[in-house]
């Protein structure tokens, strides 16, 4: 049994650190695809998501029928996680991959904030101590005052981060009302799609064709994150994987190097080594108190 229980937990292991790969590799491929707004970029990577969600629920033949007190709960999540993706983009298009990639990391503390404030959840001083590390790390990365012309970006990038943190906040809420990972992931991705439609409608720009089969593939490493990360949680609960979702900053700082020449400088480093001891703190501070 034992044994048993340790062959899943290194699977879910190997398909969280997969799930961080993706989406590292989603984020280099909106950077490859050039100059398309954001918008558009997000809306042909949700596109193929709700493609990949709806054929699942097609082959399972589950119904996508929510039940009346999850719709609201739904309904959060997929306007939040729709701000989420669009300003993740942003800052994807407008700083190095990695400082994009760590600010989008930011999502867990914000959950922590909003589990507070909308589930009432209560926050132990350590966490708050945590959380308190993490935003001195973003300091370091958004590096206000330090003549940074990428201010805007970076503090788009921390929006993304809040907005993925309300919307993980929501899954959590959804999860306990046994709503099935495949449908919020349908309904998000479908959502995301039809919000940005009239944008897409009045402000398309033509793409090569070389730039749709990048957003495609943007769009398949974004599913493939988003399934390898499900599968990962069947296998080991959150509290004992999690923190090997922080390998994408790995990830993201050697394919930005590789694809691009991109090297953070030393307050990005200060920053992301702040940001990632207090999730390691964080994640062995909840593993003891679950014990």
């Amino acid at each position: 049994m034992g044994d048993r229980k340790q062959d899943n937990y290194r699977r879910g292991v190997v398909m969280i650190i997969l799930s961080a790969f993706c989406f590292a590799c989603m984020n280099v491929m909106v950077r490859l695809a050039g100059d398309i707004p954001s918008v558009q970029k997000s809306f042909f990577r949700n596109l193929v998501a709700a493609g990949f969600a709806g054929v699942i629920l097609w082959k399972e033949q589950a119904p996508l029928q929510v039940k009346e007190g999850a719709r609201l709960p739904l309904a959060v999540r997929c306007f939040f996680g729709t701000i989420g993706i669009l300003c993740n983009f942003y800052a994807v298009d407008h700083l190095l991959v990695a400082d994009a990639s760590i600010l989008n990391k930011l999502s867990p503390f914000f959950a922590i904030i909003f589990s507070y404030l909308l589930l009432k959840e209560r926050i132990a001083f350590f966490q708050a101590a945590c959380v308190g590390a993490a935003f001195a790390g973003c300091l370091f990365i958004v590096k206000p005052g330090f003549e940074n012309t990428a201010l805007l970006p970076a503090l788009m990038g921390v929006c993304g981060g809040l907005g993925a943190g309300i919307a993980y906040t929501m899954v959590r809420k959804l999860g306990a009302m046994e709503v099935r990972g495949p449908v919020i992931v349908f309904y998000f991705s479908l959502f995301s799609c039809l919000a940005v439609t009239p944008w897409i409608l009045f402000h398309f720009t033509p793409m090569s064709l070389g730039q749709l089969p990048i957003l495609l593939a943007a769009g398949l490493c974004a599913a493939g994150g988003q399934f390898s990360i499900t599968i990962a949680y069947t296998y080991a609960p959150a509290k004992k994987i999690s923190i090997y979702d922080y390998s994408q900053i790995i990830f993201a700082t050697v394919l930005g190097y590789l694809m691009f020449g991109e090297i953070p400088d030393s307050y990005s480093f200060v920053g992301y080594s702040l940001i990632v001891a207090a999730s390691v703190v964080m994640f062995f501070y909840n593993s003891r108190t679950e014990r």
